[in-house]
């Protein structure tokens, strides 16, 4: 199942935000319903954000055919759905670049860019594999947070399609999965996938990740990332700065795994980026249920940035960064030790 496609001239995506509950399918076939998708996280996670980009673009191609200022606007709002993820506003301009080719060629694009993030997962996951075997040996257990499995991306995921292939291989003991408050994405969507793939698991609260690792019960942190910084500073869901602290005080590997796209040269380092605050709501109630006294206020970032010195290393659909020894991130070549297979 692909979280996100192009089917018969409209979009169609898996709505996140009815899991785990129910599997159900949106159909998009207009830029607002596009746009409305991606900003109440029915579609979430930096690739397939870029990947609903994409769409967007070519669905302003023949939703505003002759209309250049409207398609103008169109394809603004599309880029500019939510702020953070370095994907979005990427793969919006590389299907914009196209329009003047009409909306065949803008689709031709966006197809593109769905079948390379395809191609990357399946990079990833051989790459971090290795990786994680070398760094924990065999059968290790993992800590992940958020999600950033197939619902992340379109097929496989980033960190957990390492955690998918590990389990192939009879290499992995099992993971833990934070909650991810205020919305649950691994509750709701990490465990999800893990349990669909056979894969034993126990949900933690965001809290009992430096815990559960200064006791001995994590052997590695990997999860992904929306924007990875010049220097290595990662972006990624609020959070994971406190795993990163707790990964470092108990001496284990903290992993990210993102694919080129989400690797971003032109902002040097993660006091440049936009953190999207969602708005005090998602934090003050719980199923529509008021969880905090009459008059409180609240802060809710999406997104933390986790200082580079923390990461242990960088995994891309085409290379392994290791920052902890001394490696910067750089523009990728495809010659060395760092080349996927």
């Amino acid at each position: 199942m692909r979280t996100i496609d192009w089917v018969d001239d409209a979009v169609e995506i898996v709505d996140q935000t009815a899991l785990p509950g129910e599997t159900r399918i949106l159909r998009l076939s207009t830029v607002d319903e596009l746009v409305e998708a991606v900003r109440r996280l029915a579609v979430r996670g930096a690739p397939a954000i870029g990947v609903a980009g994409a769409f967007g673009v070519a669905l302003a191609a023949r939703q505003f055919a002759g209309d250049g200022d409207g398609l103008a606007a169109a394809v603004d709002r599309v880029r500019t759905a939510r702020p953070t993820a370095v994907n979005l506003a990427r793969c919006v301009q590389r299907v914009a670049d196209r329009l003047p080719g009409g909306p065949d060629a803008a689709l031709e694009e966006a197809l593109r860019i769905r079948d390379e993030e395809i191609d990357s997962a399946e990079r990833m996951a051989r790459l971090g594999a290795d990786l994680v075997t070398s760094l924990c040996g065999e059968r290790p257990r993992l800590l992940t947070h958020c999600n950033s499995g197939a619902l992340a991306t379109v097929t496989g995921g980033t960190a957990l399609a390492v955690a998918f292939e590990l389990h192939r291989r009879g290499a992995l003991a099992g993971m833990v999965a934070s909650e991810t408050r205020p919305l649950l994405q691994g509750a709701r969507l990490t465990a999800w996938e893990l349990g669909r793939a056979g894969i034993p698991y126990r949900v933690a609260v965001d809290g009992a990740g430096p815990f559960l690792m200064a006791r001995g019960e994590v052997d590695a942190v990997i999860l992904g990332a929306d924007r990875i910084c010049a220097n290595g500073d990662v972006v990624n869901k609020v959070g994971t700065y406190a795993h990163a602290l707790g990964a470092r005080a108990a001496g284990i590997p903290f992993l990210v795994v993102a694919p080129e796209s989400t690797v971003d040269l032109d902002t040097p380092s993660g006091d440049a980026v936009d953190i999207e605050d969602r708005g005090a709501a998602e934090v003050m109630s719980f199923q529509g249920v008021a969880s905090v006294p009459e008059g409180a206020d609240a802060v809710n970032p999406a997104f933390d940035v986790t200082p580079h010195s923390l990461v242990t290393a960088i995994v891309t659909d085409r290379r392994v960064i290791r920052l902890d020894e001394g490696e910067a991130l750089g523009r990728y070549e495809p010659v060395g030790r760092r080349v996927g297979p």
